[in-house]
C-alpha cells in the first residue's frame, strides 16, 4: 500500500520543532488578540464575547488539541497554511489506524522492523484527558458533535475512547440535543447537567445560536474553550505575518483591508477568515483565478496569502498535518488530493520514518 517515508532527520528539524516554535507565535498572537478589542473585532468575534474570550485565555483554560497544516517538499523550510486550533478531524486515522498500518507492514515483512513512525497522537491525549479532568476536578466528560457527519461522530468517538482509557465517563449527546435549563444550565436528554463537555462544533457556529451568550458565559467548561475561536481564525495568519516578518515557516498574508500591500502581478490565496475543509478557497494569479472551491464562508472577511505550491508526487497533491496535544508536537498525518486545494474528500495516506 502507498506511505511516505521520512528520515528522522526531516521530522525533527523541518517539522517537529517548526511545529513547536509555529505553535508559541500563535500563543503570543492570541495573548495580543485578547488584550485589544480592536483585533478582536478584526477576528470578527462579536462584541458580546469579547469578555469571554479574554477572561478564558487569562484563567488559562486548557486545551485538548490541534493541527498545523504545512507544505513540505522534504527539503526546505515547511510553511505553515493554517491553525485548525478548534475543530481537527482525521485524528483516528492519524493516532490509531496509521499506527496500526505501521505494525501489520512491520510484522508482514513488508516494511523493515527500523520502521518506525511520528505518532505519539493517542498516548499523548489520554494524559490530556486524565489532566483536564484533574484541572476542573471531573470525572465526567460529555461529548458532542452534529448530527449529520460521520466524520465528526468517528473522531468524536475515538476521543471518547480516549477519555474513557484515561478514567472518565464519557457519556454522548448530540448538539442539537443539548438542553438549557431557566438557571442557563446545560442538560444532556437524560436531564444530566453537562458540566465539562468535549463539543466537535466550531466556536463561531456556536456565537451565532440563541444559546451562544450563556455558552461562552455558563458554568459548563469547553473543550475546547472559548480562546481557541482566535488561535483556529485565518485572521492570525496576517497577524503572524506582522509581528514575525519573513520567518522561514510563514508565508506573507494580509488582511483584505491591506489589500494594497499585496502585489497584484503575483499568486495569492483568498480564504475566508471563517472557513473549514478548503471551502470558499480561491487561488489568483496576476488577477485571474485559477482555481476556486465552493461553499457557504465570506461573508464575515477574507485573508489574502502567498501562494505555495503543494507538493506533488505522482500526481497528488500532498499536504502534512502536523497535531499538537495541548502544547506539545504529537505526530503528524498525510493527506492527499487531486487539486492544489485540500479537501474533505482527499485520501489520509500513512508514513513511516527511516533513515
Amino acid at each position: 500500500s502507498a506511505y511516505y517515508q521520512f528520515t528522522l532527520e526531516q521530522i525533527e528539524n523541518d517539522i517537529e520543532d517548526p511545529t513547536q516554535e509555529l505553535h508559541e507565535m500563535c500563543l503570543h498572537v492570541v495573548d495580543k488578540v485578547v488584550q485589544s478589542q480592536a483585533l478582536l473585532n478584526d477576528f470578527c468575534i462579536p462584541e458580546a464575547f469579547h469578555e469571554a474570550v479574554s477572561d478564558s485565555w487569562q484563567a488559562k483554560a486548557p486545551s485538548l488539541y490541534s493541527r498545523l497544516d504545512l507544505v513540505y517538499d522534504g527539503t526546505g523550510p515547511a510553511k505553515l497554511l493554517e491553525n485548525n486550533a478548534d475543530t481537527p478531524t482525521s485524528l483516528y486515522e492519524s493516532g490509531f489506524w496509521q499506527w496500526l498500518w505501521l505494525e501489520q507492514q512491520v510484522d508482514s515483512g513488508a516494511l523493515p522492523n527500523a520502521s518506525d513512525q511520528f505518532n505519539s497522537l493517542q498516548e499523548k491525549l489520554i494524559m490530556r484527558f486524565r489532566d483536564i479532568a484533574n484541572h476542573y476536578q471531573q470525572k465526567n466528560m460529555h461529548f458532542s458533535c452534529c448530527l449529520d457527519s460521520d466524520e465528526d461522530r468517528g473522531t468524536v468517538q475515538y476521543l471518547q475512547d480516549c477519555a474513557a482509557q484515561a478514567g472518565l465517563s464519557t457519556p454522548f449527546v448530540f448538539i442539537d440535543d443539548i438542553g438549557v435549563t431557566d438557571t442557563h444550565r446545560f442538560m444532556d436528554l437524560d436531564n444530566n447537567p453537562m458540566d465539562m463537555a468535549f463539543k466537535l462544533y466550531p466556536w463561531e457556529f456556536m456565537l451565532k445560536e440563541e444559546f451562544g451568550e450563556i455558552a461562552a458565559y455558563s458554568d459548563t467548561k469547553w473543550v475546547e474553550p472559548i480562546w481557541k475561536s482566535v488561535l483556529s481564525n485565518k485572521a492570525l495568519l496576517p497577524l503572524l505575518w506582522e509581528m514575525f516578518p519573513n520567518h522561514p515557516n510563514l508565508l506573507p498574508s494580509y488582511l483584505h483591508r491591506d489589500l494594497d500591500k499585496v502585489d497584484k502581478a503575483g499568486k495569492w490565496v483568498k480564504k475566508p477568515i471563517f472557513s473549514r475543509e478548503g471551502a470558499n478557497i480561491m487561488i489568483i494569479d496576476n488577477g485571474d483565478v485559477i482555481a476556486q472551491t465552493g461553499g457557504e464562508y465570506g461573508d464575515e472577511g477574507v485573508i489574502f496569502q502567498q501562494f505555495t505550491p503543494l507538493p506533488k508526487f505522482a500526481d497528488n497533491y500532498t499536504l502534512i498535518g502536523s497535531w499538537l496535544v495541548n502544547d506539545m508536537p504529537a505526530g503528524i498525518s498525510v493527506r492527499e488530493d487531486n487539486t492544489l486545494i485540500t479537501q474533505d474528500t482527499s485520501r489520509f495516506v500513512p508514513h513511516i520514518i527511516l533513515g
